[in-house]
């Protein structure tokens, strides 16, 4: 992880350079990254920190969470492509994350907090359940990804529409994993939950372009006619996510940015 290149929702996000392997070759070549994507994301904070050696527990971790925000991972795919065999990927993923500027705290969402999906795993690790009774919780929080282009700014095009409670790891998970050999999370530590898709079945509530597109297999029509399979430059990425219930509403505002070309070799 890092935290060098987390910025703030309106950062525009230049496209990066890395060592791809072309289609054919054997050998790979440093290039600019023609395959740019995003990914719905949601991530939360750090709030009260544990002791080097003294892993937090799946019964304790909301004790330790402050809030969440929106969590734009930029994907460098045919950066990643090459490098995550062995060492899966790091510079594919280092060049830019994109946050909302506003924390929801884990108050404001008790209210729409619900029973997570059922874990179809044949056992999952003692260290990632709940004490006897305890039952797994999410929260039920309505996620969208537009996306509009240099050519039509102002009209934008749904590509994605999801839902945080579609994850298979609860927060609770996540944090439990992240401590149990005792690493020590501290206060304002930012853990991202991963792409955030629903239904395979559905193909709009798919959390990534690169499952949109099927691999960059087949392109999809935004509401202009232009047509996607990764992101151009110009292209502007805006992630929207809302929790609503019996008349109360809470949003996270918005996570975007705008997509720079490769800056030129000096």
């Amino acid at each position: 992880g890092r935290a060098s290149s987390v910025v703030v929702s309106g950062t525009p996000v230049r496209r990066p350079r890395g060592l791809v392997m072309p289609k054919g070759t054997t050998e790979p070549v440093y290039s600019k990254c023609n395959v740019l994507d995003y990914e719905l994301e949601m991530g939360f904070f750090v709030g009260q920190g544990n002791d080097l050696g003294c892993p937090i527990s799946c019964d304790d971790a909301r004790k330790h969470i402050m809030g969440m925000v929106l969590v734009n991972d930029w994907s460098a795919r045919d950066i990643q492509k090459f490098e995550y065999v062995p060492l899966g990927p790091f510079t594919a993923k280092n060049f830019a994350t994109s946050v909302s500027p506003w924390v929801v705290t884990l108050d404001a969402l008790e209210p729409f907090s619900e029973e997570a999906e059922e874990q179809t795993l044949a056992q999952v690790s003692s260290y990632l359940s709940h004490s006897s009774g305890r039952k797994r919780t999410s929260y039920c929080i309505d996620l969208e990804v537009s996306l509009s282009t240099s050519a039509h700014p102002e009209v934008e095009t749904v590509t994605t529409k999801s839902n945080f409670r579609h994850l298979y790891w609860t927060i609770d998970q996540m944090l439990a994993h992240h401590t149990v050999t005792g690493c020590n999370a501290m206060t304002g530590d930012l853990i991202a939950t991963g792409t955030i898709t629903g239904s395979r079945e559905d193909p709009m509530s798919y959390g990534s372009l690169l499952e949109k597109s099927w691999g960059g297999t087949k392109t999809f029509k935004l509401s202009t006619g232009e047509e996607r399979k990764y992101l151009l430059d110009g292209d502007k990425v805006t992630m929207r996510g809302r929790c609503e219930k019996d008349g109360v509403r809470i949003g996270f505002g918005v996570c975007e940015g705008t997509v720079l070309p490769c800056k030129e070799e000096q």
